[in-house]
């Protein structure tokens, strides 16, 4: 706090109201759009707003919220966050959203990996070899670095199946660092977007995989259905856990400071969600916390059309409130706990698993990267 203040103690922010109330009150809580408005009001509002101790609060009152991505007419991409029917992001076309962290988005594009900011504007290709796939994206905590868990297919070059797994960090001149082999992690691929929660990545193992890819089911897929693979963000190690024991469709999220998994009941139109409250994760104690049945499903068909398949269920919170939302036809409806539809989006958007919690703060391993540029292309 003392740096935006002494920043603003120049000229006061307002002539009505402390500068204490207007900065950390006020102008902390405004979206990432608004606060780049305001600081074109004058230099004290430009130079409180700018102070990295502001940033970094202002962040951390961002909520993360789910991502919608939708095709635009010239074939480009444009994300919004799902809850709000908000864009946050127009890109060129052919890119692909891989992995979301702090604000920033992993993207792919014919296997060439970059990096961007949607609240800055800030794009980077990444030097990380095409032959890699990445798992997932995290801060490490002991370094700062912002980091990408990467999978190298068994098969390829200079690959013998116990170094599938590499790590790469951002803005750093140095090839992706192996860290050993685990036996799920091509199944990681098609297990969904892992869920950050204290300090870890988590995906729930997605049996059908072994349908998609060998066309049959081993022996021991159903023991190992109702498993968590755990990466630990510090120590950059896999580990497992024990997940609720749910139907087949199913998905991980972090809603709350709590990790949550919602499923299909076996009744259609019901979606359980479980929690695990912070204090359980030790013991690993899974709570059902809500049962929804979508009120008047069968009105629901007929007025927005067919549902389109579970990956477009996403549970999410969104200003105090516990929302559901669910595709139907080309409209995306939102539901409380109560299953009763509180709005809907006609335009034909895929909502994702990818959660955006946007930021201001600067990134240094940005300028380091070839390539870097602000408000350019892939922006539209």
């Amino acid at each position: 706090m003392a740096k935006a203040a002494t920043a603003a103690a120049a000229a006061p922010l307002h002539s009505g109201l402390p500068d204490e109330i207007a900065i950390w009150e006020i102008l902390v809580r405004l979206p990432p759009k608004s606060l780049l408005r305001c600081r074109a009001v004058c230099r004290a509002w430009r130079s409180a707003t700018s102070a990295r101790d502001f940033l970094l609060a202002h962040h951390a009152r961002q909520p993360a919220l789910p991502l919608a991505c939708g095709l635009e007419d010239d074939g480009g991409s444009c994300y919004y966050l799902a809850a709000q029917h908000q864009p946050v992001a127009r890109l060129a076309k052919a890119f692909y959203l891989c992995a979301s962290c702090d604000g920033l988005l992993l993207l792919s594009k014919r296997n060439q990996l970059s990096i961007c900011n949607p609240a800055t504007r800030q794009y980077a290709p990444l030097p990380a070899s095409s032959a890699f796939i990445p798992l997932g994206m995290y801060r490490h905590r002991p370094t700062g670095e912002y980091r990408i868990l990467l999978y190298k297919e068994i098969g390829l070059p200079a690959t013998d199946g116990q170094d599938a797994c590499h790590i790469f960090a951002l803005g750093s001149v140095q090839p992706p660092r192996s860290i050993g082999s685990l036996q799920e992690a091509e199944q990681l691929r098609f297990s969904g977007v892992p869920v950050p929660f204290r300090g870890n990545l988590h995906w729930h193992l997605n049996k059908h995989w072994y349908l998609q890819k060998y066309w049959y089911l081993p022996e021991n897929h159903e023991s190992r259905s109702n498993i968590i693979i755990v990466f630990d963000t510090t120590a950059e190690r896999f580990r497992e856990m024990c997940a609720p024991v749910v139907p087949d469709h199913h998905k991980l999220f972090e809603m709350d400071g709590m990790l949550g998994m919602s499923s299909f009941n076996n009744t259609w139109p019901i979606i359980d969600v479980w929690m695990m409250q912070e204090q359980d994760y030790e013991s690993e104690v899974w709570t059902l916390k809500y049962r929804v049945e979508l009120s008047n499903a069968d009105l629901l068909l007929v007025q927005f059309g067919q549902f389109v398949d579970y990956w477009n269920v996403v549970v999410a919170s969104c200003d105090g409130a516990v929302l559901v939302l669910v595709k139907f036809g080309k409209s995306i409806l939102q539901f409380d706990i109560d299953g009763k539809l509180v709005s809907f989006h006609h335009k034909d958007l895929l909502v994702t698993q990818h959660r955006l919690k946007q930021t201001l703060v600067p990134h240094t391993f940005f300028p380091r990267l070839d390539g870097h540029s602000v408000n350019a292309w892939p922006f539209i």
